[in-house]
């Protein structure tokens, strides 16, 4: 019984401090502040991006994801991250001017960050770390993984890289 106490103690202390991704300020693209407070109440994909990876055209469909959902409390926000094999060398504004001229995206895209080691964004610390997040560590496999926060910015899905943004599983989750 006694254990059984410590237990549900210990599991009630680690659901408390998980964080919520509303508690983050980056900044986006054209380096101004963009605080995660703003997406109260909508669900969130976090995806890293890159411009010369063979996933790449996943902005299309994170395009028309975004186009299809955004009217339904749905969002994307984009992170450039430059972490596997040299795949985002660009500049913000490369990257900016890549994703519109190419994929004509509309949604979030932040500045370029690290998504991995020692200099990883705090944003990612907090996706990554069960510790923070209350759900799950996981390690950032690739370009365009994606994580799935529900309206209280809290973490609920992990998503592969190679798992296409439009893929059911996706879609369950933002239309349930």
């Amino acid at each position: 019984m006694k254990t059984l106490l410590t237990l549900s103690i210990l599991f009630v202390t680690m659901s408390c401090t998980a964080q919520s991704i509303h508690s983050f300020t980056v900044q986006d693209i054209t380096g101004k502040d963009f605080s995660f407070a703003s997406l109260k109440g909508k669900k969130i994909m976090v995806v890293n991006t890159a411009s010369k990876c063979g996933l790449t055209p996943q902005y299309e469909q994170l395009e028309a994801l975004f186009e299809t959902y955004k009217d339904s409390n749905f969002v994307i926000v984009g992170f450039p991250a430059n972490n596997f094999m040299s795949q985002e060398p660009g500049s913000n504004e490369e990257i900016a001017e890549f994703c519109q001229k190419n994929y004509g995206v509309s949604f979030l895209m932040m500045s370029k960050i690290s998504v991995k080691g020692d200099d990883m964004h705090e944003v990612y610390k907090f996706l990554t770390q069960k510790s923070l997040n209350g759900l799950e560590d996981s390690k950032v496999e690739w370009n365009f993984q994606k994580y799935l926060l529900n309206e209280e910015g809290k973490l609920e899905k992990v998503i592969s890289p190679r798992t296409l943004p439009n893929d059911p599983e996706v879609i369950k989750w933002i239309t349930k």
